[in-house]
């Protein structure tokens, strides 16, 4: 049976939007107090040029890092805040969240993603921070690199993609059959991480998103777009972007001054379950026993 997925009312949608505000303050003081680099990017960004806020219809923000800054935050995050109200979720030897990325939470409110219902993690209100990696001038090794992508992310996922065409989801299924246990899995997805990001800026022309998707993984962006940082407001919030971001979303989105038609002005996450009323742990363990972690 299908799963039902919370439909929000714009008076709904707007009070999630705000909820987050108070998650990207704490981020961004968190990356300025430990000298990280971060970009502002995504539908957020159009939204700061175009309304000076959220795009009236978006349900999130998203964040971009140079890899090293990427890791570091994951690191010190887990030093200094392991058990605060903001959490840094990230699938590695110790949890599974289903992501190929990191996901920043805010654990006094209560959103469950629809691929996350079984998933034994703290489900708080929610947003995504991606890495940015090298891309290989060589087509051989852009091709390499693409490669160990889809094996990082089927084996650190754990799930069949969806927007790969039907060969590479055959594959991916025989993949999984093949290699079962957990051990192995983290294993084959560490070697193919390592293979993947082993390529040097200095050395090539462009960037790319890696963990951003099927769609964002294809990309290249000249990495002369990441030279420097200017700054946009967003809900009054300054925050950094690329010195290039307008090349950057031309490249993306084309026209990103023109809104959408009608009716693609909607959120595009789904969502399982929403209370921000609520902290998550009362819905954490509450469902404790329905959840399922990867093997």
């Amino acid at each position: 049976m299908e799963q039902e997925l919370v439909k929000l009312s714009p008076e709904e949608l707007r009070e999630l939007q705000v909820a987050q505000l108070d998650m990207l303050r704490f981020f961004k003081q968190f990356c300025e107090e430990n000298d990280i680099t971060f970009y502002f990017i995504g539908g957020g960004l159009i939204g700061a040029i175009r309304n000076g806020g959220f795009i009236p219809w978006d349900d999130d923000v998203d964040l971009l890092l140079p890899r090293a800054d990427y890791e570091r935050l994951c690191k010190l995050w887990q030093e200094k805040y392991p058990d605060g109200r903001y959490r840094l979720l990230k699938t590695d030897g110790k949890m599974f969240t289903g992501n190929i990325f990191a996901t920043v939470t805010d654990t006094n409110h209560t959103m469950v993603k629809a691929n996350q219902t079984k998933v034994d993690i703290p489900h708080g209100l929610v947003f995504d921070v991606f890495p940015l990696d090298v891309c290989p001038d060589g087509k051989f090794a852009r091709k390499m690199q693409y490669f160990h992508t889809l094996i990082y992310s089927l084996f650190l996922a754990q799930i069949v993609p969806e927007n790969h065409g039907g060969i590479v989801a055959l594959g991916s299924r025989i993949l999984l059959g093949i290699f079962r246990g957990k051990k192995i899995r983290e294993k084959l997805w560490r070697r193919a991480e390592k293979n993947m990001i082993k390529y040097k800026r200095e050395e090539n022309e462009y960037m790319t998103e890696l963990c951003s998707g099927p769609h964002w993984m294809k990309i290249k962006y000249p990495k002369h777009i990441y030279d420097g940082i200017d700054h946009v407001t967003f809900e009054g919030i300054e925050l950094p972007v690329a010195s290039g971001y307008r090349e950057y979303l031309e490249l993306v989105f084309g026209d990103y001054m023109t809104p959408p038609p009608e009716d693609k002005r909607v959120p595009h996450h789904d969502i399982a379950y929403l209370d921000l009323n609520t902290p998550c742990k009362a819905y954490d363990d509450a469902h404790r026993s329905e959840y399922t972690m990867g093997k």
